[in-house]
């Protein structure tokens, strides 16, 4: 994980961006139904900067909290309305409107994230194809017959062509009765089908970072053998040759060309110890690291590539303008849909409510995601900006989600609820919010300290 200032800086960020383009659904939606926005702000607490402009003289801040933000309409429940302004409060517009623009703030959430995989998308994806790594002996994964290479073809109905997919659907798999159906490709392109049972332990194999450990393999990555190796790079230069195999790097172990990136990205032109194995024997060598500039961080760089043989298992997935933006409003659409699958198995149980997470663990992901560069902090956008949304629809009254139902409760009933009604709900909003925040720092206190 990066920083702590790095985490802190890549949080804020973060937050503030989604936080921006929430609170400008609701904002901008509710001008175009004619609304009095008083105050769009940025943050809670006291302003640190503000402008006030526009014909009603609103109010724009960035107040001192940055947690979160609001828009304040004008609402003849808060204050006397000045007669030219009579019919432009918030509670004076008709339902629709109303709810247009509650819901106006998650729709702006998944939009962004859209945009976001969009712009991922246009670039290119490289892939890689869902494989079987190391299997642990007496696993349920060697219960079911996995071995090293295996292709997984198909989860369930779900065909698979990316670990992306394939994880999701494994999950699905797995909480629906303990059991993931698998179809398998071996080596010599030989089809054949295995099937996963945890039984009783579906639960606790949801909790982050326990599933492969607990299903007794992990996905398939290239080995740390160097396949090409450029006459200019630092590898070169020490004296590396094609066909080295790097098992470790100043002492951290090196099982994968990821484990290698890792280790070297953050370190641009220091010099390293790397131990590598050739003709069978272990040998040391001193390398300086060269240096990248990736979206303007330095980043070391080894001069070294995969080996050809695991060129199969990557590939580069391209689309076009529109068949990119179709992708991601795909991704978004499934993504979606499985994080509300995911918080309902929470609720009965299937799920563990380990996965909540709060702002230390989000902090952590935001700054890992910025150290890797731009694409990796936009994908972690959009996939908060997804969380947030989904969020926000809950049915809690202090959320988008419970002022909605408010909203279809007055229309049923020719009249806005009880004051006391109001209160009620929001005393539960509260209380249920609060449960669900000392979740979230629960778990991250435990996940620091675990």
């Amino acid at each position: 994980m990066g920083s702590a200032l790095t985490n802190l800086l890549a949080f804020i960020a973060a937050i503030s961006i989604l936080v921006a383009v929430h609170e400008y659904g609701h904002y901008i939606v509710g001008r175009w139904t004619g609304m009095k926005v008083l105050r769009f702000s940025i943050g809670f607490g006291k302003p640190l900067w503000k402008r006030v402009s526009g014909p009603d003289q609103t109010e724009y801040c960035i107040s001192a909290i940055p947690l979160g933000g609001y828009v304040r309409f004008l609402d003849s429940r808060e204050a006397d309305i000045a007669p030219e302004d009579d019919g432009r409060a918030f509670d004076q517009r008709p339902i629709p409107a109303r709810i247009a623009v509650l819901l106006a703030g998650p729709a702006f959430n998944f939009i962004f994230a859209i945009a976001a995989y969009w712009i991922l998308m246009s670039g290119g994806v490289m892939m890689l194809k869902p494989a079987v790594g190391s299997v642990t002996p007496d696993s349920f994964a060697a219960d079911a017959g996995l071995v090293f290479g295996d292709r997984i073809v198909a989860v369930g109905d779900t065909e698979t062509n990316e670990w992306e997919s394939t994880l999701v659907a494994i999950l699905g798999e797995m909480v629906d009765d303990g059991r993931v159906p698998l179809t398998l490709e071996d080596d010599n392109g030989r089809s054949r089908l295995a099937t996963i049972d945890v039984g009783d332990e579906k639960t606790r194999l949801t909790e982050p970072g326990v599933l492969f450990d607990g299903l007794g393999f992990v996905p398939w990555q290239p080995p740390a053998v160097i396949g090409v190796l450029p006459d200019d790079g630092a590898a070169s230069a020490a004296g590396l040759q094609v066909g080295d195999h790097i098992t470790a790097i100043d002492g951290q172990a090196v099982a994968t060309f990821n484990d290698l990136r890792a280790i070297v990205s953050p370190r641009p032109g220091e010099t390293v110890d790397i131990v590598y194995v050739r003709d069978n024997a272990a040998e040391t060598i001193s390398v300086t690291l060269g240096e990248r500039d990736v979206d303007g961080q330095k980043h070391g760089l080894l001069g070294v590539a995969l080996s050809e043989e695991s060129s199969e298992y990557y590939y580069r997935r391209t689309y076009g303008p529109v068949e990119s933006f179709r992708a991601a409003a795909v991704k978004t659409w499934s993504s979606t849909v499985f994080t509300v699958q995911m918080l309902s198995r929470m609720v009965t149980g299937d799920v563990s409510m380990k996965n909540i997470s709060g702002p230390i663990n989000i902090a952590q992901f935001a700054g890992e995601s910025a150290q890797r560069g731009m694409s990796y902090f936009i994908g972690f956008l959009a996939v908060v900006s997804i969380s947030l949304g989904v969020l926000n629809l809950l049915p809690v009254p202090v959320l988008d989600g419970g002022q909605i139902v408010y909203q279809l409760i007055e229309a049923v009933k020719g009249g806005p609820m009880t004051e006391r009604a109001q209160i009620l709900g929001q005393q539960v909003g509260i209380f249920a919010l609060l449960l669900l925040m000392s979740f979230a720092f629960y778990n991250d206190i435990a996940r620091i300290l675990g």
